[in-house]
């Protein structure tokens, strides 16, 4: 009897196993080879977009995932925002273990409800609804589902079929259908290599894509949204925030919105305008009027992220922004703005995606793009002044990591246009070291270093200005950690704003730096500026390398040798060059007691194939071999 009651139960499992086999709500039916390099599989992901009309847009999504481990639960991606102008009609969630069994359903009053903004936001009507979920096993499913409608149809939400690292995608499809008077427009970007399905009918297009591996992160790999496949898309006629509009090209984008969303804001009062034409009294030069300018505005306003309504595009009244003394990326750009045309200084309103990985504005798909505004000023005898205008601490003129080296779109009167903006290059982004060091008889060091940063390497500096006593020490000692029992003497750091150079002042000593061993010590020449960043090595490369921005470091040191020592072994010299940098080192005999150590360090910008990765690495080993080289000194 219980031989049968045995088979019974092998039968049901079978059968339960069988019908998994078919179903994306089990773990069980994983192909293999999308579960390499995955955190989390997208089994199968549907969305509907429907333009209704141009004042209209509902879209429609049911997302399958299943999760493998706990660095998997963030790329579920259940949440939903939502406004006054975006309903949700229907939201819902489902959880499902191994075998695909439900084990647990989430209706809509079940979600999270937040405010979706950060905490530099004042005010915003913007809010989520997310899912809270805490798995008690690995893996399960969820599947999302979710339809909104919404009465902004300026962005149309795009087929993004590969939203993160580690993640896999099973089966992905898109479709987007609309009326007969609107034309939409596709872009698809960085599908090669993938099997995309593209099917065109009337008034309508669906695009389907199976089986994509994941992407492991990698060191030095191009920006995401230079890897990750998707499609753009954009309708010719669209509304936001009732703001109905009709572009067909970045020059019409550019006219709409200096139009609808500038020029009932450039209110300037005749009060400030009186003050602010003062202050450039007798100065003829318009860069230097610009300059002038741009300090009042970091001395009288600060930024504070304000979002309401059309607010997320739309810049507050310039007169508001003079009285209150604070606004958001928009509000402040636009407060210069007409703070410049009040003084005969032309500028331009400027839309950019912002981060410290570069990402282009897409120069030929005229749409809703960016997530923050910068001030162009056009110069045409030498490249554009681009201004940050959220900050109180950048200099006129500088831009930084945060939006330098890309495509931006600059609005006009005229219309719009895209252009590039400032790219800090490999000379310009100089960090010069001056200094010298004296080495005890007992192997301590006594040191005296000036530091000099421009370009992009200002940009790594400029903050520590506004820092304390104690944090500098602090940054300090975490920058020459390998230095043990380190004392800061002295420290002062400098920033010239006008020609955007930080200098540091240093003066600190350590016991022990140099290595006594009998009548020999073992001297480290390279005491301030060591690499110590070799790049991670991998089995096997599968992303291209690149270089975002290249720097060049120049290092003279002086050093005088303990009393009683003399040099016993000198290192060569040493020159590397290559198509990834140079690197310089030497070290010359000033007199019995000094010495000079000499080092170059260029790292180019640049785009690699991913064949060259341990060439690449290997650079940098070298160099961080050399930055440790010791000279052997004897007593006399």
């Amino acid at each position: 009897m219980y031989k049968y009651i045995g088979i019974l139960f092998f039968l049901i499992i079978v059968k339960q196993s069988a019908f998994s086999q078919n179903n994306v709500l089990s773990s069980l039916t994983l192909p293999k080879t999308l579960t390499t390099n995955a955190n989390a599989v997208v089994r199968d992901y549907t969305t509907k977009v429907t333009l209704e009309s141009s004042k209209q847009m509902r879209v429609a999504q049911k997302r399958i995932v299943t999760v493998l481990n706990g660095k998997g639960k963030d790329l579920v991606n259940s949440y939903l925002y939502y406004d006054d102008n975006k309903r949700i009609i229907k939201l819902e969630a489902n959880i499902y273990n191994a075998f695909g069994k439900q084990i647990k359903k989430i209706k809509k009053k079940d979600f999270k409800d937040v405010s979706a903004v950060s905490g530099g936001t004042l005010y915003s009507d913007s809010r989520a609804k997310y899912l809270e979920y805490t798995p008690v096993n690995y893996p399960y499913t969820v599947e999302f589902i979710c339809e909104t409608i919404d009465e902004n149809t300026a962005f149309i939400r795009p087929f993004s079929p590969l939203s993160s690292y580690y993640l896999s995608v099973e089966k992905s499809s898109y479709t987007i259908s609309y009326p007969e008077d609107i034309t939409v427009r596709v872009k698809a970007i960085n599908f090669k290599g993938y099997d995309l399905e593209k099917l065109e009918g009337t008034n309508t297009y669906t695009f389907k894509v199976e089986n994509i591996k994941a992407i492991g992160r990698e060191t030095y790999s191009p920006s995401w949204s230079t890897i990750a496949p998707r499609i753009l898309v954009a309708a010719n006629k669209f509304t936001l925030e009732g703001v109905h509009t009709e572009v067909n090209n970045w020059n019409d984008f550019g006219k709409w919105m200096y139009n609808d969303l500038i020029a009932d804001t450039q209110d300037l009062p005749e009060d400030t305008k009186n003050e602010i034409k003062a202050l450039v009294e007798g100065v003829t030069d318009p860069i230097e009027k610009a300059r002038k300018v741009y300090q009042y505005v970091q001395d009288k306003v600060r930024y504070i992220s304000v979002q309401v309504g059309i607010g997320g595009w739309k810049p507050f009244k310039v007169s508001k922004v003079d009285e209150l003394g604070y606004g958001d990326c928009k509000a402040l750009t636009n407060y210069t703005m007409a703070l410049l045309d009040a003084v005969g200084v032309e500028s331009h309103y400027t839309i950019v995606y912002a981060r410290g990985t570069q990402r282009n504005i897409e120069k030929d798909f005229s749409a809703m793009q960016g997530n923050h505004a910068m001030l162009n000023i056009p110069l045409e005898e030498s490249e554009d002044i681009w201004l940050e205008c959220t900050s109180q601490q950048v200099p006129f003129g500088y831009i930084g990591s945060f939006t330098d080296d890309r495509d931006v779109f600059v609005v006009t009167p005229q219309g719009g246009q895209i252009k590039h903006t400032k790219q800090y290059t490999t000379e310009e982004s100089l960090q010069r070291i001056n200094g010298k060091y004296t080495i005890l008889s007992n192997g301590g060091i006594a040191a005296q270093i000036k530091i000099d940063s421009k370009g992009i390497q200002y940009n790594n500096k400029y903050y520590l200005e506004k820092e304390n006593k104690r944090d500098l020490d602090l940054h300090y000692k975490k920058t020459w950690k390998y230095i043990n029992d380190l004392h800061i003497e002295q420290m002062s750091v400098e920033n010239n704003k006008r020609d955007v150079v930080f200098t540091e002042n240093i003066k600190f000593n350590a016991f022990g730096y140099a290595k006594v061993l009998g009548d020999r010590m073992l001297l480290t020449l390279n005491a301030f500026n060591r690499n110590r960043n070799i790049p991670k090595k991998y089995k096997t490369r599968n992303l291209p390398v690149q270089v975002k921005r290249g720097f060049t470091d120049i290092d003279v040191i002086e050093i005088e040798l303990p009393a009683g020592y003399k040099i016993d072994a000198k290192p060569k010299e040493v020159s590397v060059t290559n198509a990834f940098g140079v690197y310089q080192m030497s070290i010359e005999v000033k007199d019995e007691k000094t010495l000079v150590y000499k080092r170059k360090w260029i790292v180019n910008k640049g785009y690699y194939n991913k064949e060259d990765y341990t060439a690449f690495r290997d650079f940098y080993k070298e160099v961080s071999k050399n930055d440790n080289t010791k000279i052997a000194l004897i007593k006399n």
